[in-house]
């Protein structure tokens, strides 16, 4: 996933009201008043986010290699008090994507 322009505004300021073409830097029309952000601070936010997504992907990974909640309650529930069915398939996935 790349970045938008208009996620790194938004971090920068929420309130921000802008329109932009393409996702083209030099394109933003600031609206409504909002006060315009220099082009380097939102090229900087642009790519901590980039940064922050790109660390993050084992996160995105292991959600979606988890078991639904229903199916973990029911290993839960099927293990009576060990859990370790539960326990096992949980620590395979994190095995698998580890944080980095």
């Amino acid at each position: 996933m790349s970045i938008r322009v208009i996620d790194a505004v938004l971090e920068i300021n929420p309130s921000a009201v802008i329109s932009v073409s393409d996702n083209n830097i030099d394109s933003i029309q600031w609206l409504n008043g909002t006060t315009p952000i220099s082009k380097a601070d939102i090229e900087a936010k642009m790519v901590e986010l980039q940064t922050e997504y790109d660390n993050n992907k084992y996160q995105r990974d292991r959600a979606v290699a988890y078991p639904s909640i229903g199916d973990q309650l029911d290993m839960i529930y099927h293990a009576g008090q060990g859990g370790d069915v539960f326990q096992k398939a949980i620590k395979a996935i994190k095995d698998k994507y580890p944080k980095e």
